[in-house]
């Protein structure tokens, strides 16, 4: 008795745990679209117009704990930088394919604007990848902090005020003269906005080299940002905005990325293990340092993270783009889209191909899942009779329903566990079709013409809501509590709410997701009334 108790207990538990992992699923995003998007959004943009904060008396920025090299110069640290508001100027702009690139008076790239098509922004402009007043990629600070002061207050001399490269690479140096030294950048850029950098001292000055800031595009509560180090073991780490507390010192590392969901700024060689420092801003955002003994030689890439643009530049580059959680299946999950869409040449439609193959690939699970709540939805005539009969005694009901599953060969539980079996994979999807920067500027369908942005007139959340109805309601459900059935009742409500937000690509998924479950449920119920007809026949002959 004791053990059949238990085990209804255990089993009543289940399910309430996963009834209550749905629920807070569901209010979790809502509270997430509603309330904590909108602010982080607020606080982006007050970001964007926020000037660098310096220090009023010495006009040096505020740079909290400064890293320190463990090599050679164990006590060196970065050099705090100063204000730089006279330092803006252009002296070079470089036209690639894809891209135009501008260095400013002190040698840095100060902004890159993307030049196809699809990267646009809400106000049709094309995308800028970066802020005015943020940490700029390439810029150098050296160990001496008073030559430091110096080379902050010291313009840059370049070699071409203009370089197009759209045809060919084409290289640039920049000469900075300081009273002891002089740094040189030797840089060559190439049409695809890739480049190589060698940087070096005229007398071995050690000095530390930058990234830059994270770019400053998409920044939302759905995929990470900030800094990333690929470790030369083809591990990595990810620290994200608001979450650098604390100076972290790493080596060995191959390439350090800034990044925000769609667009990255790298730094990378793959021939040389780096030393990097991550240190916290005002904002507890990262900021990336790679120290330097007297020279270097690196690769760099501002750009979106195309799968298909940082595997030509190195397939470990691939590794840039992180999916959380569930990467290990992501990634092939993001290849075998790649692969269908090279056959169809539609991202939407090579959601749809793909959303069926998986489904179909998973009916196994599927359908050993419906039929057993089926199987549930016959037994409950007999089980409610059994909780009226015993209402008194909820110990003798459980062993009673217990010993009537044992008869019947049915498993409470026997639905939920292949549903539960099949989240990964579905989760791994929809983590890839978040951060899938493929899906920008590619239409689908008459009215979806950016699959990476919501749907303007909210048909496929609408459509969605619809079919989510529909599967609840050929769905067999052996929920008990009044309160948990109407909860439930209204989940299609909420998603729908949520998923007018949700980027076209993303409802897609899930719509079609939806519709492949409702046609699998549909069929299994027919073939297990067939089976209840032909049981009832028999038994009356």
């Amino acid at each position: 008795m004791d053990l059949n108790k238990n085990t209804m207990n255990k089993q009543d538990t289940q399910k309430r745990i996963l009834v209550a992992t749905l629920i807070s699923f569901a209010f979790f995003m809502a509270y997430d679209f509603f309330y904590l998007q909108p602010q982080q959004q607020l606080q982006a943009q007050q970001a964007k117009n926020k000037v660098v904060q310096t220090n009023t008396t010495n006009g040096v920025t505020n740079t909290k704990q400064a890293p320190q090299v463990m090599q050679q110069n164990n006590n060196a640290t970065v050099s705090k930088s100063v204000k730089t508001d006279n330092f803006s100027d252009i002296i070079t702009t470089i036209q690639t394919k894809s891209s135009v690139i501008t260095i400013d008076a002190l040698g840095r790239i100060s902004q890159v604007t993307l030049k196809a098509k699809q990267y646009i922004d809400k106000d049709g402009k094309a995308i800028n990848l970066f802020t005015k007043d943020q940490l700029k990629p390439l810029e150098v600070r050296f160990e001496d902090s008073k030559l430091n002061d110096e080379a902050f207050k010291t313009k840059v001399t370049t070699s071409a005020t203009s370089l197009d490269v759209i045809n060919g690479a084409k290289t640039l140096t920049l000469t900075q003269t300081l009273s002891t030294t002089t740094l040189t950048k030797v840089l060559k850029f190439y049409p695809d906005g890739h480049y190589d950098i060698d940087v070096k001292t005229s007398n071995n000055q050690n000095f530390f080299i930058t990234p830059g800031y994270r770019p400053n595009v998409l920044v939302d509560m759905y995929a990470d940002h900030g800094a990333l180090v690929l470790k030369n073991d083809a591990t990595l780490e990810v620290i994200k905005d608001k979450k650098a507390d604390e100076t972290k010192q790493f080596v060995g590392i191959n390439a350090v990325s800034q990044f925000d969901r769609y667009y990255t700024t790298v730094l990378y060689n793959f021939q040389k293990n780096l030393q990097v420092t991550i240190m916290p801003d005002d904002n507890q955002s990262p900021q990336a340092f790679i120290h330097v003994l007297t020279k270097i030689n690196l690769h760099g890439y501002l750009g979106p993270k195309e799968h298909t643009i940082l595997k030509a530049l190195d397939p470990r580059l691939t590794d840039l783009i992180e999916y959380g959680w569930f990467t290990f299946i992501a990634k092939p999950m993001f290849l075998l889209l790649q692969f269908i869409y090279n056959i169809i040449g539609n991202w939407g439609w090579t959601i749809v191909a793909t959303t069926m193959l998986i489904k179909l690939v998973l009916y196994p699970l599927s359908y050993k899942g419906m039929v057993s709540m089926n199987r549930l939805k016959e037994l409950s005539p007999k089980v409610k009779a059994i909780q009226e009969k015993y209402k008194d005694d909820k110990q003798k009901a459980s062993a009673k329903m217990m010993e009537l599953y044992k008869k019947e060969g049915a498993n409470p539980m026997g639905g939920c566990l292949p549903m539960i079996m099949q989240i990964p994979v579905f989760f791994a999807l929809y983590r890839v079709l978040l951060n899938a920067i493929e899906l920008k500027g590619s239409g689908w369908i008459l009215w979806i013409h950016d699959l990476a942005s919501m749907d303007p007139y909210f048909v496929l959340p609408v459509f969605m809501g619809i079919t989510m109805f529909v599967q609840q309601k050929i769905t067999p459900n052996q929920m008990q509590d009044a309160t948990q059935k109407k909860i439930f009742q209204f989940l299609p409500v909420i998603f729908t709410v949520m998923m007018a937000w949700f980027p076209a690509g993303l409802t897609l998924y899930w719509t079609v997701n939806n519709l492949f479950t409702v046609a699998q449920q549909y069929y299994i119920n027919k073939i297990f009334e067939a089976k209840k007809l032909k049981k009832a026949i028999v038994k009356d002959s």
